[in-house]
C-alpha cells in the first residue's frame, strides 16, 4: 500500500514536471479566480464570540429582559480638556449625545453632565477605604468624562465603518477643543487596520539570504519563496471565502499568513533539496522532480497532515473562537502542501538543469551518498554525538531547563488597553480614566441579582442583605449602591477594581464576587447573582480556557504519538518525539513569559510596561509548534530509517541521517524564524506573543532538539528505538514516510 503510495507520489510529480505549463497556469488562474471570488463573496473578520454557559452571559441576558438600557453590550467616549471644565460645554454635550443615540444599534447613551454619580457605598455605610474613588462619569475637578454608549450587538461586528457615524455625532465636541477618545470596542474599531506587508517582506529578505548562503544558487533561492507565495495567497483567499459563512477572529488572517508562508517555504525547500541532489547524481529533470517527491514529497504529505491534525486538534477546546483559529492556520496549511507537491515539481520542470546556472558560491544539495562521500564540519558534528550521546543529552536538557524556569510563573490573562501604543485612540481613553477615575474605570464590573423569583414582601430584607454582603469586598476600590430596575425584579450595581483589568486583583475580584459574596448575598432566598460586563466576559473565558488546556495537550501529543508510531513503526520513537516536543515548547513559553510578562525586552518591542499572557496564546502555541515540529522530526528521523533499514547499524544512521539534514534543517529553521519573528512588529500585542513565541519554538527545535536531543536520544536506544510489538504492528495502518527508496 505504501509503494502503492509513492508511486502515486512519483507519478504526480512527474506529471507536473513534465506538463509544467498546464500546472502552472492552473494555479495562476487559481490566485486570480479565487481572489475574484473573495473581493466579491468574502466575508469579513470579527472578535464577535459569545459563550453562553458563562455566569457573565447569563446575567448579560437578565439586563436585556429587565432593563435593556443598562443591557447590550457598552463602549466608552473619553472626553478632556485641561484648559476648561467640560461643564462650559453644555450644549455640545447634549447635541453629541443626541447624535449617539440616533445611531444604529444604540440602546442608550448617558450624558455625563446630567447623569449623577451615585455616591460610593462607603459613604452610605461607614466603611472606608473607598471614598477616594471618583466613580465618574465627571471627574471632581471637570476635566475629564466619559459618555456610555450601550449597543444591542457587539460594537465590534458594525465594521470600521460605523466609526463615521460616531465621528460626526462627537464633532460638536471636538470643533470647541475637547478631545475625544474612544475607549473599549470603539477604540478596537480605531486601530489602524493591520498590514502585514512590511514583516512578509523582511521575512523574505532573510529568506533570500540564507538560501542563498546556504545553498548558494540565485534560482533554487527563489523556488521556495514563489511557491510559498502562490500558496499563502490562494489559501488567504479560500479563508476569505470561508469567513463569508463563518465569524472568524480579526487576527486570523495573520495567523494564517504566518503559519503559510513558515511551512510553505519548508516544504518547497525539502522537495527542492532532494531534487538538486538527484540532479547532481546525474538523474534527468522530470525524473529527479519525481523522486523528490516520491521521497521528501511523502514527507511533506505526512508533516503537514501533523500539522493539520494538531491545528484542528483546538476544536477539543469546545470554544468556536479558538477553534477557528485553528482552522484558519490549517487552511493555509493545506494550500502549502498542494503547493509544494504540484507547483514546485512543474517549477522545476520549467528551470530544467538551469537551476543552479546562477550562484554566488559552489552549489550545494545533500552529500553523494551512493559516492561514500562524508566529510565536513557536520560530519564531525554528528561523529561526536555518536561518541558521547550522554553528553549532548545533557546539555541539551540544560538549554531546556533554563530556558523554562520562567514558565513556572506564567499569569494567563486578557490584555488591556494599556499595552497598546500611544498612538492608538483606545490608549489615550485609557489613560485618560485611570488618571481621573482610577485603573479599575476602565474594566467596570456589572453586579447583577434577579429577585424576581422572590417576593415583594421580602425584597427589601434582600436588598440590605446584598447592600451589606457588598460593603467591604477585598480587591475592589467602590462598589456603588445596588439600584432596582424600573420593573423592581433586578437590583444592579457597578464594580470597580482596585487595579487595571489585566491585573490578577481584577480577576480575584471577579472570582470572589461569583464564587463567595453574590451567593453570600443573596443566601436564604430564591435570588441569583451574576458579574456581567466586558472584564468579568473576560476572566469566565480564562476560567474555560485554563481548564481546556490539559484536554488539548492530551489530545495533541496523543495524535501526534500515534502518527510517528505509525510512520516508523518504533514505540520508544514515538514516545521519544512526544516528550521532547513537550520540553521544547516549555522552553519557548519560558521565553514568552520571560518577555511580556517579566518585561524582559517586551518595551523594546512595543509593548508599554508588562502584560500577562494572552489567555489562549499557550494553547494555540501548543498546536501550532507541536504540529511544526514534526516537519523536523519525520525529516530527520525518516532519514536516520532509511539509512537504518539500508545497513542495520542503528549508531551510525543516527550520524548518516544528521550529516545529510543538518544543513537543511538550519536552513529551513532559519527561514521559518525569521518569517514568525518579522511578525513582533506587528501592532497587535497577541500576534506579537504568537510571532515571539513560535519563532523561538522553531529555533529551540531545530538546533537543541533537533541536533542535540534527538541524536543523542536515538542514539542512546540503539535497535530498541525501532522496536513494535508484533501483536501493535499488525493492528496498525502502513505509511512510508520516504516513499520508495529506489528509481
Amino acid at each position: 500500500m505504501a509503494s502503492g503510495r509513492a508511486g502515486a507520489l512519483r507519478g504526480l510529480g512527474e506529471w507536473c514536471a513534465r506538463h509544467w505549463v498546464v500546472v502552472i497556469v492552473a494555479w495562476l488562474a487559481a490566485v486570480g479566480g479565487v481572489q475574484a471570488l473573495d473581493r466579491i463573496y468574502g466575508g469579513d473578520y470579527s472578535d464577535n464570540f459569545t459563550l453562553t454557559d458563562t455566569q457573565s452571559y447569563q446575567g448579560l441576558q437578565v439586563l436585556k429582559e429587565h432593563e435593556p438600557a443598562a443591557g447590550g453590550y457598552s463602549s466608552q467616549i473619553v472626553l478632556h480638556d485641561a484648559e476648561r471644565p467640560l461643564t462650559d460645554f453644555g450644549p455640545q454635550m447634549s447635541d453629541t449625545v443626541g447624535g449617539l443615540q440616533q445611531l444604529p444599534h444604540v440602546l442608550s447613551a448617558q450624558n455625563p453632565l446630567t447623569q449623577q454619580a451615585p455616591p460610593p457605598q462607603d459613604e452610605q455605610d461607614g466603611q472606608d477605604g473607598q471614598s477616594e474613588q471618583d466613580v465618574g462619569p465627571l471627574s471632581q475637578d471637570a476635566a475629564t468624562a466619559y459618555i456610555t454608549v450601550r449597543f444591542d450587538v457587539p460594537p465590534s461586528t458594525l465594521g470600521s465603518s460605523y466609526l463615521d457615524g460616531v465621528d460626526e455625532a462627537v464633532e460638536p465636541l471636538r470643533s470647541a477643543g475637547v478631545e475625544v477618545e474612544y475607549g473599549g470596542p470603539l477604540g478596537d474599531l480605531a486601530r489602524p487596520e493591520a498590514d502585514d506587508r512590511l514583516s512578509e517582506a523582511i521575512g523574505f529578505g532573510v529568506a533570500i539570504l540564507v538560501l542563498l548562503v546556504g545553498f548558494g544558487s540565485v534560482i533554487a533561492a527563489g523556488v521556495p519563496l514563489l511557491t510559498a507565495l502562490i500558496s499563502v495567497i490562494v489559501g488567504l483567499a479560500g479563508l476569505g471565502l470561508l469567513a463569508a459563512a463563518f465569524t472568524f477572529a480579526t487576527v486570523s488572517p495573520t495567523l494564517a499568513t504566518m503559519i503559510g508562508l513558515g511551512v510553505g517555504i519548508d516544504y518547497a525547500l525539502f522537495l527542492l533539496t532532494r531534487h538538486r541532489q538527484a540532479l547532481m547524481d546525474g538523474v534527468d529533470p522530470v525524473r529527479a522532480a519525481g523522486r523528490a517527491a516520491a521521497t521528501s514529497g511523502r514527507a511533506v504529505l505526512v508533516s503537514g497532515c501533523t500539522v493539520i491534525i494538531a491545528l484542528t486538534g483546538l476544536s477539543v477546546s469546545g470554544i468556536g473562537f479558538i477553534a477557528k483559529l485553528g482552522v484558519a492556520a490549517a487552511v493555509t496549511v493545506v494550500s502549502a502542501v498542494l503547493g509544494a507537491l504540484t507547483l514546485v515539481p512543474a517549477l522545476l520542470g520549467l528551470i530544467g538543469r538551469n537551476i543552479d546556472r546562477f550562484h554566488v558560491r559552489k552549489p550545494i544539495a545533500e552529500v553523494q551518498e551512493e559516492a561514500g562521500v562524508e566529510s565536513g564540519a557536520w560530519h564531525r558534528y554528528a561523529q561526536r554525538v555518536e561518541r558521547r550521546p550522554w553528553h549532548f543529552l545533557a546539555g541539551g536538557v540544560a538549554v531546556i531547563a533554563v530556558l523554562a524556569i520562567p514558565l513556572f510563573s506564567i499569569q494567563l490573562g486578557h490584555i488591556d488597553d494599556g499595552a497598546d501604543p500611544t498612538s492608538f485612540t483606545d490608549r489615550r481613553a485609557f489613560d485618560l480614566l485611570t488618571d481621573a477615575f482610577g485603573p479599575g474605570s476602565n474594566g467596570p464590573l456589572t453586579v447583577v441579582i434577579d429577585q424576581s423569583s422572590v417576593p415583594a414582601a421580602d425584597r427589601s430584607d434582600l436588598a440590605s442583605q446584598a447592600q451589606q454582603a457588598l460593603a467591604d469586598v477585598p480587591g475592589a476600590a467602590v462598589i456603588t449602591p445596588l439600584q432596582p430596575t424600573q420593573d423592581g425584579d433586578v437590583l444592579i450595581a457597578t464594580a470597580y477594581s482596585a487595579e487595571r483589568p489585566q491585573s490578577e486583583v481584577t480577576a480575584d475580584l471577579v472570582n470572589r464576587l461569583v464564587g463567595d459574596t453574590l451567593p453570600q448575598a443573596v443566601s436564604g432566598t430564591a435570588a441569583k447573582g451574576y458579574v456581567t460586563g466586558t472584564t468579568a466576559a473576560q476572566v469566565d473565558f480564562l476560567e474555560i480556557v485554563s481548564s481546556k488546556l490539559p484536554y488539548i495537550i492530551a489530545v495533541v501529543v496523543a495524535l501526534a504519538f500515534l502518527i510517528i508510531l505509525i510512520v516508523f513503526r518504533g514505540v520508544l520513537i514515538a514516545v521519544k518525539a512526544a516528550v521532547l516536543n513537550v520540553l521544547s515548547i516549555g522552553a519557548s513559553y519560558g521565553v514568552v513569559v520571560a518577555v511580556f510578562q517579566w518585561g524582559w525586552g517586551g518595551p523594546a518591542l512595543g509593548v508599554s510596561g508588562t502584560v500577562p499572557i494572552e489567555s489562549y496564546v499557550p494553547m494555540m502555541m501548543f498546536a501550532i509548534i507541536f504540529g511544526l515540529s514534526m516537519d523536523y522530526e519525520i525529516f530527520l528521523v525518516s532519514r536516520v530509517h532509511e539509512a537504518w533499514l539500508r545497513t542495520g547499524d542503528p549508531k551510525a544512521s543516527v550520524a548518516h541521517a544528521l550529516e545529510i539534514t543538518a544543513r537543511v534543517i538550519t536552513c529551513a529553521a532559519l527561514i521559518m524564524f525569521s518569517v514568525f519573528a518579522a511578525f513582533v512588529i506587528n501592532d497587535n500585542i497577541v500576534v506579537k506573543m504568537l510571532g515571539l513565541g513560535l519563532a523561538v519554538s522553531v529555533l529551540i527545535d531545530a538546533t537543541v532538539v533537533r541536533l542535540l536531543l534527538v541524536p543523542a536520544v536515538m542514539t542512546l536506544l540503539g535497535k530498541a528505538a525501532w522496536q513494535t510489538p508484533h501483536w501493535l504492528d499488525r493492528i496498525l495502518p502502513h505509511i512510508d514516510a520516504e516513499g520508495e527508496r529506489k528509481g
